[in-house]
């Protein structure tokens, strides 16, 4: 069974920094695909960030430039740095695994974390 252990969210300032960490066990780490996702109060799961087994990232423009996703494989974690955090950037973070790529970004992620809250205040 696949388990995904995030960390690392809390209270931060504007213009701050965190970075949120998600240990994969019960799967091969280097042969899945990583993402965040979040979500805000009363607003839909939107997806992030992914990175794909080999290295190659992708973003949502309204982090673009401001947030890294990064994985370490000996370690079985998935990171993501977040710099210049806006107070809109407040949601609960989730990071999802899955061997397809599709599934992670599109179909929906066959493991999620447990979500930990990220809240930037003005």
């Amino acid at each position: 069974q696949v388990q995904l252990t995030e960390s690392g969210g809390g209270l931060v300032q504007a213009g701050g920094s965190l970075r949120l960490s998600c240990l994969v066990s019960g799967a091969m780490f280097s042969r899945t695909h990583m993402g965040w996702y979040r979500q805000a109060l009363g607003k839909q799961r939107e997806l992030l960030a992914a990175i794909t087994t080999d290295g190659t990232t992708n973003y949502e423009d309204s982090v673009k430039g401001r947030f890294t996703i990064s994985r370490d494989n000996a370690k079985s974690t998935a990171y993501l740095q977040m710099d210049s955090l806006r107070p809109e950037d407040t949601a609960v973070y989730y990071c999802a695994a899955d061997q397809s790529l599709l599934a992670l970004v599109s179909t929906g992620p066959g493991s999620w974390g447990q979500g930990t809250q990220v809240t930037v205040s003005s």
